[in-house]
């Protein structure tokens, strides 16, 4: 396909002010639409409803350079809900870090942008995940590395509500608590929904931020579609180094959020929009373009 650049940024006057978590969130859903039409994907709740939390990280917190990805002092980026991986790629692309154009082989033979987030090849991922379960012990170790080098860089890992189920998740969290790793911010995608049903009748995680209080974390919780309220949570996160106690921010966000027909449909946990139902969420996006 010849021109994805032009076809997802058509309609902006120039290129797209990234530096707004507003315009980069809407950019995520719509190169995420995308990417999943053209790869025959799914996924694409998961990466419509942490869309605004990327967009903050990528935007407004994070430390981080595209023209020098690996460099020492950045700030560490893990998304153990890798399933939601294209999101993730969408912001990388859109802020430097490799060109818009490279979304296109998103799952393609041979490409280096996996279905699951991956790091071999890509430019600002630091660790593939998609087992879930695994980012928080992965982000734990490297906070108590950064820790006992003395360095000032964070890390982030953003976690699914489901992946919650994980006794590994808790593990983590007591290992975080125990050695005061307190520039490790976890942010958790809370829409409710995992697999094929709620997390409610899954496997209920409430008093949710009580348990992450009783495994000795700072918490907080906000409205995960609300870029200011995301941004000043993050902030006040990043203000705690110091405190001895990690930070944990829970994001109440809806499954599919952007599209009518995908918000709280589990079906779109695994669904690939196509046709019809790919013309109409191109629509409702296109509607609400910053």
């Amino acid at each position: 396909m010849e021109g994805y650049e032009a076809l997802v940024h058509s309609g902006f006057e120039g290129q797209p002010d990234v530096r707004d978590p507003r315009v980069l969130a809407w950019l995520i859903r719509r190169n995420g639409l995308e990417m999943a039409r053209l790869s025959h994907g799914s996924h694409i709740g998961s990466v419509f409803s942490v869309a605004e939390i990327i967009a903050v990280l990528y935007a407004r917190v994070l430390n981080v350079d595209p023209r020098n990805p690996r460099k020492p002092d950045r700030d560490r980026l893990i998304l153990s809900k890798g399933h939601a991986g294209s999101a993730v790629y969408a912001a990388l692309a859109e802020t430097g870090f490799f060109p818009v154009e490279q979304l296109k082989t998103h799952y393609a033979n041979g490409s280096i942008l996996s279905g699951h987030v991956s790091h071999k090849g890509v430019p600002g991922v630091e660790v593939s995940t998609g087992a879930l379960g695994h980012g928080l012990g992965i982000g734990a170790g490297m906070a108590l590395g950064a820790k006992m080098d003395g360095a000032t860089w964070r890390t982030w890992v953003v976690l699914g509500d489901g992946e919650c189920d994980e006794g590994s998740v808790w593990e983590a969290a007591l290992q975080a608590a125990q050695y005061g790793l307190d520039r490790l911010i976890a942010v958790v995608d809370y829409n409710h929904m995992q697999s094929l049903t709620t997390v409610e009748k899954t496997l209920r995680l409430e008093p949710f931020e009580q348990k992450w209080k009783d495994f000795g974390w700072h918490t907080e919780s906000v409205d995960g579609h609300d870029t200011a309220a995301l941004e000043a949570a993050f902030g006040r996160a990043k203000e705690r180094a110091g405190s001895g106690r990690p930070s944990v921010i829970l994001a109440h966000t809806v499954k599919g959020r952007g599209v009518s027909f995908m918000e709280n449909d589990i079906l779109w946990h695994y669904r690939t929009p196509q046709g019809e139902e790919y013309e109409a969420a191109l629509k409702e996006l296109e509607a609400q373009r910053p």
